[in-house]
């Protein structure tokens, strides 16, 4: 039986991009996975198989780590009983919950399994989650931009586990209110094909054409990072802490989970805490967020509007800062601080045209690093490390195990030896070997062959940190039966583990709740006839039809978002708009597209238009 139920547990929650970086998420230290099945998960490059689906929770389940489904597109009529179809097999796979966005689906009998609300439903304010939690979700995902306050507010008034976002890439737009990538090209985000048009550049003009900003990327946000706020978030009643990233590949998944495994264990111990999964991990190397992906670093509104959210100059990977050029040489450069760059390693760093630009490492001598090109590198220039072959040799090994401790007991009954074994959680699992007690010619080095045998527990997910021996002597068993008996109380342990570590089934029971709004327009993402039923039945009388159900976008609002380029640019006076920057503002694509910006000043935020705002052009006004 599992003694710690009664502590809090609190969830690290990793991405899989497929059944690897499932596999290498779990090694590091996960309490949890999200994967994408064939179809219907909101990232389309990130399709999983149900055989490999099914792969990945059966090793998943030995450190008792859940694996959730991402179902979080809006669907058509049509797909809706392919999607019930695909929900079925994922539960016969054991998957452990759904993450949707569409309440459609809440109408067409799920299997019960416990529901992960989305980010996409832009779970925002106490009303909206507690509606979701009264409906019947068992978890909200919480919306990006929240700070601190916002969320502590939501869980006075919930009850609901909330799960928040820590580290990965951002979508500028509130989740699930984008459609700019398919008012330009008909990709929506919405149905897992974002076209990713905030990573593009713009110039920022005004009502007459004048340019304000000519072509940054002034929507790309720097990467999420909140290494620093968790102790904060678990203060606020945050129980799933969650690493964006389904379209990463092994080697960041890696690096990020063990980075925030790293810092969570202390916390929950000072807390009386305890993660929801088991084992201990054992790392080959030091995870640094730094040293893969990332386009520099920001907490994104969870302490406060700032400036230097985005990172204007390229949406690309800029690495880990290392530091500005000393000197140069006719081959190579010298950095004005130790950065332990190897040949191999690629480097990155802004051109005098403010271009983002990079070369290799061919080799280091002297202090002295010796690139393919010096093109663009002279003193005072910041040089970046984007490819750190060191860490990536260490990531493509074995870069972590993870091992639930076990103690081997050994003691007599009346057939002959009982051999026992009970883990770090109080599961224990007991098998008799019926043999002649025979007194061992040499009993201290028949004790020492009992240690010795039992403490191989080899490539499973058990580590024997202790053998005890209850035995009025050290009886002879021959090595292979000591071997065999390990291997089978190890599989009767895993069965003990495994048998309770069942799916908990979720008995949803409709009711008839007001929900929040009574009317929704193209921004509610109601596509299909069984979403618009549930909300009718919410209370909310008037609906309008998703934009991918056709709607011209022209003139539309395409994004809001609490980020603004005014207060990223420095046009911001206390709130107030600066006079220099009065009347209408536009950005515009390198396909000659406007889009005119709308500005909440005071509430501060930002809404993008498809063009012109209610179809008026100013500059033929």
């Amino acid at each position: 039986m599992n003694k710690h139920l009664c502590l809090k547990t609190v969830e690290l929650l990793a991405p899989a991009r497929d059944l690897e970086t499932g596999i290498a998420a779990v090694d590091a230290g996960a309490d949890a996975v999200y994967i994408g099945g064939p179809r219907f998960g909101a990232r389309e490059g990130a399709r999983n198989s149900l055989a490999d689906i099914r792969a990945l929770i059966q090793y998943a389940s030995r450190y008792r780590v859940r694996v959730y489904a991402a179902l979080n597109t809006i669907l058509t009529d049509r797909e809706i009983p392919e999607c019930l179809l695909l929900a079925a097999g994922l539960h016969k796979a054991g998957i452990s919950g759904f993450i949707i966005q569409d309440m459609g689906l809440l109408e067409c009998g799920l299997p019960p399994l416990p529901l992960i609300a989305s980010t996409q439903m832009h779970n925002n304010t106490p009303g909206k989650v507690r509606f979701l939690e009264k409906t019947g979700f068992s978890r909200v995902i919480l919306a990006r931009e929240l700070n601190l306050d916002e969320i502590r507010k939501i869980r006075a008034r919930t009850s609901v586990e909330l799960e928040v976002f820590v580290h990965g890439a951002l979508c500028v737009c509130y989740s699930g209110q984008c459609l700019m990538s398919y008012a330009i090209g008909g990709r929506s985000g919405n149905r897992g094909a974002c076209g990713q048009p905030c990573r593009r550049p713009y110039s920022l003009e005004n009502g007459r054409g004048e340019l304000i900003c000519r072509e940054k990327h002034l929507f790309s946000l720097k990467d999420m990072n909140r290494s620093d706020f968790l102790p904060d978030l678990l203060d606020a009643g945050v129980t799933a802490f969650k690493i964006e990233g389904r379209l990463k590949d092994k080697n960041y998944v890696t690096n990020l989970v063990s980075h925030y495994r790293n810092l969570l264990d202390p916390l929950l111990a000072s807390r009386g805490m305890k993660k929801s999964s088991s084992g201990s991990i054992l790392l080959h190397f030091k995870p640094d967020p730094g040293r893969t992906f990332n386009r520099g670093f920001t907490d994104y509104f969870l302490s406060g509007r700032k400036a230097g959210m985005a990172s204007l100059l390229s949406p690309k990977s800029l690495g880990i800062k290392l530091g500005k050029i000393l000197k140069t040489g006719p081959q190579g450069f010298r950095l004005d601080r130790d950065a332990d760059l190897q040949a191999g390693d690629g480097i990155c760093f802004f051109n005098s045209e403010q271009a983002l630009t990079g070369t290799r490492i061919r080799h280091v001598s002297d202090g002295f690093a010796c690139p393919d090109s010096m093109k663009g590198l002279s003193p005072g220039v910041t040089i970046h490390r984007n490819h750190d072959r060191a860490l990536l040799k260490k990531l493509s090994g074995h870069p972590a195990e993870r091992k639930i401790s076990v103690i081997f007991m050994v003691s007599e009954n009346k057939g002959g030896i009982l051999f026992s074994a009970r883990d770090e959680e109080g599961y224990e699992a007991s098998l008799p070997l019926d043999i002649p007690k025979r007194p061992a010619a040499d009993p201290g080095l028949m004790e020492k062959t009992y240690c010795r045998q039992l403490q191989k527990t080899g490539d499973t997910e058990f580590k024997c940190t202790d053998v005890v021996i209850r035995l009025s002597e050290p009886w002879f068993v021959p090595v292979s039966l000591l071997n065999r008996m390990r291997r089978a109380v190890l599989e009767a342990l895993r069965a003990a583990r495994s048998g309770e570590f069942s799916r908990t089934p979720v008995r949803r029971i409709p009711e008839r709740l007001a929900y929040p709004e009574k009317s929704m327009d193209y921004r509610g993402n109601v596509l299909n006839r069984q979403a618009a039923a549930f909300y009718r039945k919410h209370g909310v009388a008037f609906i309008q039809p998703a934009a991918e159900s056709g709607v011209d976008m022209n003139g539309k609002k395409i994004m809001s978002t609490r980020y603004c380029i005014l207060e990223e640019l420095g046009f911001c006076l206390n709130g107030k708009r600066s006079p220099s920057v009065s009347g209408p503002l536009f950005l515009k694509d390198r396909e000659g597209r406007k889009y005119e910006l709308e500005f909440r000043c005071g509430d501060c935020g930002m809404e993008v238009y498809c063009g012109f705002r209610n179809s008026r052009n100013p500059e033929k006004s």
